[in-house]
């Protein structure tokens, strides 16, 4: 199980979380948090004002037991597990507790933020990324092809099924090779893809970005390796094309 989430404690203790938001949920997406549970293993959850119940998340198993010692245990939730709860619960408050300080977070931004960020390997946590024959990701790669040439700072997209191997999680990762400076292209690209073509419904997969400029060009090449889905752009024809096991 991976270990307490000292950057998210960090920053909570600093007791200033409404102005360091963004580091803030980076530190939740990047490290996670630990969820209590009761006896029957189901999660806790708390109120902390009049506006309704919160899923309540602690930087450590140590403050968990410290701060809510009614609970019979915690269980570590990266931000997709965290998401997979809000969905099927309704929660949409998700309350971070590190042994003195706390803060409320709306979970539609740590959705967001897991967007922008995409998944990264944190610590021993890994990734692994494979070929998707989910209909999401078969639609995401059509969609990618007709839409990438309107996009001329994006180089190349793949779209993989991504699984942490520590959790058993799964989601789609769509990741991007770019021009220098050119990040906020590929979240255009994206946000249009799944606003006009891929718009995704309560039961799709969750879906993650990376995005890779030209000095993160040798872990760009290695997605070549994976036999993923990929789209790429030859400039000097103005072509499209598309590489796919499910054209072999």
């Amino acid at each position: 199980m991976p270990g307490p989430n000292d950057a998210l404690e960090t920053i909570l203790e600093r007791g200033r979380p409404a102005d360091e938001t963004d580091a803030l949920l980076a530190a939740l997406v990047d490290g996670g948090v630990y969820v209590p549970i009761n006896g029957q293993g189901s999660v806790v959850f708390l109120r902390v004002d009049d506006t309704g119940p919160v899923l309540p998340g602690y930087t450590s198993e140590a403050s968990c037991q410290r701060l809510l010692p009614d609970a019979a245990g915690s269980v570590f939730c990266d931000a997709l597990r965290l998401l997979d709860i809000a969905e099927h619960t309704g929660i949409q408050t998700l309350a971070v507790f590190a042994v003195q300080e706390w803060a409320k977070v709306p979970l539609p931004l740590v959705s967001r933020t897991l967007r922008v960020r995409g998944m990264h390997t944190q610590g021993d946590q890994t990734m692994r990324l494979a070929w998707s024959t989910h209909p999401v990701a078969v639609a995401l790669r059509n969609a990618f092809a007709a839409r990438i040439l309107a996009h001329p700072q994006v180089q190349t997209v793949w779209i993989a099924q991504a699984r942490w191997l520590e959790t058993g999680h799964e989601h789609l990762m769509v990741s991007m090779s770019v021009d220098d400076g050119a990040g906020p292209a590929a979240h255009v690209l994206l946000d249009t893809v799944l606003a006009e073509d891929v718009p995704l419904g309560p039961e799709s997969p969750k879906l993650g970005l990376q995005v890779f400029e030209p000095h993160e060009a040798d872990q760009a090449a290695q997605l070549d390796s994976f036999g993923l889905d990929t789209v790429r752009t030859d400039r000097s024809t103005g072509r499209v094309h598309i590489f796919s096991h499910e054209f072999d």
